[in-house]
């Protein structure tokens, strides 16, 4: 009658940790997936207000990456937010314009949920890995979450500091 109770012990135990291996598989991909959307979001953003900066400025080619990152397919997107990255970072941005701290905080705002999109991939891609969650195929109805890889987004500041001869 013992080893009836220990072997009911080790079932539920064992189905516990199994139940709860697959709810973590499945939350970390749901995590992953809405870190993606978050950080779909936050490109967008940036690659608006880019826009709108260079329609300000008179800038055509930060216009067109702008609406490139905008228009850009799946598979092309990574390279667009780059060409507007590079472009943006050759802009004399000034902190006392609406439009420049709108790009600034923008482009801040894209580095953090790139940051949060990474973590949630690696762990997701790291739980994926684990020989117990391969065996029982525990990511069978989830694809393989994938980085977004881009160079760092964040933009420095410029402020227009006038000199004490000036002000004398």
């Amino acid at each position: 009658m013992g080893w009836l109770v220990g072997v009911v012990a080790v079932v539920a135990l064992l189905g516990f940790y199994l139940t709860f291996t697959a709810k973590r598989v499945d939350r970390l991909h749901a995590r992953a997936a809405s870190a993606g959307r978050a950080l779909d979001a936050q490109l967008v953003r940036r690659a608006a207000t880019s826009a709108v900066l260079a329609e300000e400025h008179g800038e055509p080619d930060l216009y067109a990456a702008a609406r490139g990152a905008l228009d850009a397919r799946v598979e092309d997107r990574e390279a667009a937010e780059n060409d507007l990255t590079r472009l943006l970072r050759k802009q004399e941005l000034d902190s006392s314009e609406a439009s420049d701290v709108a790009v600034i905080a923008a482009s801040r705002r894209v580095a953090l949920a790139r940051q949060v999109h990474t973590d949630f991939v690696r762990d997701a891609l790291a739980v994926r890995s684990r020989p117990l969650v391969r065996a029982l195929r525990m990511t069978r109805r989830h694809g393989a979450p994938a980085y977004f890889d881009i160079d760092d987004p964040t933009l420095p500041s410029v402020t227009q500091v006038t000199s004490r001869a000036t002000r004398d």
